[in-house]
């Protein structure tokens, strides 16, 4: 009966082991800095963990969005997108942040409920998440390293969004930082080439360098 104990002792320490060792890895694999984009493992708005290696070979339109944005009517443009080119090879992945004015305040089954009622948002769109600051994924954190911010192709938005900044988010101006929502990315198929794309440039102006990346 001891000898019985004893092993039903050990299993259960074994399968509490196997169970942190999972949970832990896996979180700690969101946190990692990345070698490659492919490294990244993001979380969905649906709470599954996406691994992008499963995206490789295709050509990426990464956006951080929000619901209540004088740019969100560009979600309409994004969905265009997908729409067109999905079967030839894009994926677009929207982050939602909450971290411009609180312009996204819901939570994230109100923001998927918000795209899909509103714009009929079929893309992937993932948790909401920081991209400035401490809490910014490793993932963000590769996209700025590797597109640094170079202007608003807008100079004339651009301007007004550094002003709205300085009064209530100042230490988002210098550097790389993500400037305001509907920051874009284009990554090519091998994941080597980033192309970083401000806040006024519509999805619609980015068709013709999506196609040239096919």
């Amino acid at each position: 009966m001891k000898n019985i104990k004893i092993k039903i002792l050990l299993f259960t320490l074994f399968s509490f082991a196997l169970v942190f060792s999972s949970t832990y890895g896996q979180s700690n694999s969101l946190k990692k800095d990345l070698s490659s984009i492919y490294d990244a493992k993001m979380v969905s708005i649906d709470g599954d963990v996406i691994n992008l290696s499963k995206y490789e070979g295709k050509v990426l339109l990464i956006v951080n969005t929000a619901s209540k944005c004088g740019f969100t009517n560009q979600y309409k443009g994004l969905e265009d997108l997908h729409n067109k080119y999905a079967d030839k090879g894009l994926v677009i992945l929207g982050f939602p942040s909450n971290q411009f004015l609180g312009q996204e305040p819901g939570t994230n089954k109100e923001i998927k409920e918000f795209c899909t009622a509103n714009y009929g948002v079929s893309f992937q769109i993932f948790e909401k998440i920081d991209v400035n600051g401490k809490e910014t994924p490793p993932l963000y954190r590769f996209l700025k390293e590797k597109a640094p911010f170079e202007g608003f192709e807008n100079k004339e938005v651009g301007e007004q969004l550094i002003n709205i900044l300085s009064r209530f988010s100042p230490e988002f101006i210098e550097g790389n930082e993500i400037k305001w929502n509907f920051t874009k990315f284009i990554v090519s198929k091998d994941g080597k080439t980033i192309k970083r794309f401000e806040t006024p440039t519509t999805p619609e102006e980015l068709e013709k360098i999506i196609v040239s990346m096919f």
